[in-house]
């Protein structure tokens, strides 16, 4: 690692002062962070640890599940309201990572920073859900821009995300057997905004929804309406362990498997 300065502020207006330092980095989980900085790959001035500001918990109304920033993976997939609300959120908490990468890696973390091959974003993408930050609320469809990059200001800080709970959803997911990083997740929710589709692993943009599928199950859910519809390959991921037509047939693979766990 390279020589930086640690900050472990108490609340969010001076965590947020912290963070406007030239070269600041914000730590939730480390899970990312702290790999990086052990390869020397970043050297920030300074870390700014963000644990002590209150932003963990889940809370359960109605029509919404917000679960805070720095609530962990562990926490969202054991949350007994989580599963009786969306259990397919729970679920997906449950397949990140290991043991111990879900009980230190966090929401808001993995949401910051945006992987193209984490979990979480194909279920706030295709639930559209909202990312509450420490200045204003950001819609799911204008928060991922493309591979690590999101509509985040350089010091903003997300706070918590907010899911409206479906009528149904699932997520279905063929894993790295190494990493366990997603090489293609696909998330499907037919709630309030209509029929959702959310693919990740597979775009070399990140997470995308796919709108032939979404209009297909609008039409008819059922696994089979999806029969006959291809993902065109342009824009895929073509890496070792998958090339862009392999993960052309996983998705619609995939697609079809939630669909069906959906019901």
């Amino acid at each position: 690692m390279y020589d930086f300065a640690y900050q472990k502020p108490a609340s969010l207006a001076d965590a947020v002062k912290a963070l406007g330092a030239e070269d600041a980095k914000a730590l939730a989980g480390g899970q990312t962070l702290i790999p990086v900085l052990k390869q020397r790959l970043n050297k920030p001035s300074v870390v700014v640890d963000l644990s002590r500001l209150g932003l963990s918990g889940i809370s359960l109304t109605g029509e919404t599940v917000t679960i805070g920033a720095m609530t962990t993976h562990a926490t969202v997939a054991n949350s007994a309201d989580v599963k009786r609300a969306i259990p397919a959120l729970a679920h997906l908490a449950s397949l990140i990572g290991d043991e111990q990468v879900r009980h230190r890696g966090t929401i808001g973390g993995s949401l910051a920073n945006n992987d193209p091959s984490a979990d979480y974003p194909a279920a706030v993408l295709a639930l559209g859900a909202t990312i509450k930050t420490d200045r204003r609320t950001i819609a799911a469809d204008d928060y991922f821009q493309g591979m690590f990059a999101t509509a985040l200001e350089p010091n903003e800080v997300i706070t918590s995300v907010t899911f409206p709970i479906p009528a149904k959803a699932a997520y279905m997911k063929f894993n790295n057997p190494a990493s366990r990083y997603a090489m293609v997740g696909v998330f499907v929710a037919k709630g309030p905004q209509g029929v959702r589709v959310a693919i990740t692993g597979a775009g070399q943009g990140g997470v995308f929804r796919h709108a032939a599928y979404e209009a297909a199950l609008a039409a008819n859910w059922s696994a089979d309406a999806l029969n006959g519809i291809t993902t065109p390959t342009d824009g895929l991921n073509s890496d070792i362990h998958a090339s862009a037509e392999y993960r052309a047939h996983l998705i619609g693979v995939m697609a079809k498997r939630a669909t069906a766990a959906a019901g």
